[in-house]
């Protein structure tokens, strides 16, 4: 399962899938690939976590470890902000730059590990986190985003409990002086922090 959050995956035999969902009355369809996280629908932590934060009132966005593309598809859609996809796996990299054509929205796709490749502030940053890669890595994207928001941007999360949702409130909490659960939904936490 490492393949989800490393660079290449090249070595992984292409097994393309097109998968289509709901969100907020709109339709997406989008392909997904092994070698990518969820590839056989929208996962479910995704979807609590795009329903729970729309409407979202933002001009910028940030979807760190954008997968496929299915966050930051959504928000551009739905919010009409400026919309950053970064991940470091190619192959969900070109499946976002495919997927956001095919749903006609302009979005920018980059490569990036962590934020090294991201510059600017964003009002919003969004992540279902790569908790497989373990809290090392995920730790990490919490206590460096709050550099990456603007004055008054908020950080988003999804986490599920049995997956450390409580420890990842705690964690939150050192870097982030307002942290909310904004809903709790078959034991998936969605988590706002802000400075």
């Amino acid at each position: 399962m490492n393949h989800y959050f490393t660079r290449d995956n090249d070595g992984l035999k292409k097994d393309p899938k097109l998968i289509i969902f709901k969100i907020n009355q709109s339709e997406y369809t989008m392909e997904t690939d092994s070698g990518v996280f969820s590839r056989s629908g929208l996962d479910y932590g995704t979807r609590v976590l795009l329903e729970t934060i729309l409407p979202l009132n933002v001009k910028s966005v940030l979807d760190l470890g954008c997968g496929y593309g299915p966050i930051g598809i959504v928000l551009s859609k739905e919010t009409k902000a400026t919309v950053l996809m970064a991940d470091i796996n190619q192959r969900a990299l070109e499946l976002a730059k495919k997927n956001a054509i095919r749903n006609k929205i302009d979005v920018e796709v980059v490569e990036s590990d962590e934020f090294t490749s991201i510059n600017g502030k964003f009002d919003a940053i969004v992540t279902n986190p790569p908790i497989r890669a373990g809290k090392q890595v995920y730790y990490e994207w919490f206590e460096k985003s709050k550099d990456f928001l603007t004055e008054s941007g908020s950080f988003y999360v999804v986490i599920q409990k049995k997956q450390g949702a409580p420890s990842a409130i705690k964690e939150l909490e050192k870097f982030y002086p307002k942290v909310e659960i904004l809903d709790k939904k078959s034991g998936y936490f969605v988590i706002k922090c802000r400075m």
